[in-house]
C-alpha cells in the first residue's frame, strides 16, 4: 500500500468523525474472530472505527497491532477509539481483461 498523503489523512479523519464505531474490542481482546470481523469490515467499508470497551489500558499497543494484522493503516487514535483504513483493491478495467482490444 502506498503511503497516504496528508490531504488523504485529513479527509479520512473528517469522515471518521461522523462515524459510529463498527466493532468493539471486548474481553476476548484481539481474538482470531475479531481480526476476521475487522478484515471483513475493512473489505466492505475501507474506513472502520473500533472502540475499546475492554483492554483500555492496552489501546496504545493494540491499535498498531490491529493495523498490522489486517494490513491496514492506523489513521488516528483518540480516547478509546481507533480508526483504521485499507483501500479497496482497484478492479481491473475491461480493456485490461480483454487484452487491450
Amino acid at each position: 500500500m502506498s503511503p497516504l498523503t496528508n490531504a488523504k489523512i485529513r479527509e479520512l479523519k473528517a469522515r471518521a468523525q461522523l462515524m459510529k464505531p463498527t466493532l468493539k474490542v471486548g474481553h476476548d481482546g484481539l481474538s482470531a474472530q475479531f481480526i476476521t470481523a475487522l478484515d471483513v469490515a475493512l473489505k466492505q467499508h475501507e474506513l472502520v472505527k473500533v472502540k475499546f470497551s475492554d483492554h483500555k489500558e492496552e489501546k496504545k499497543t493494540l491499535s498498531p497491532q490491529l493495523a498490522e494484522k489486517t494490513g491496514s493503516e492506523l489513521i488516528m487514535r483518540v480516547g478509546n477509539v481507533a480508526v483504521l483504513y485499507r483501500a479497496k483493491p482497484v478492479a481491473a478495467t475491461v480493456a485490461e481483461v480483454d487484452g487491450g482490444e
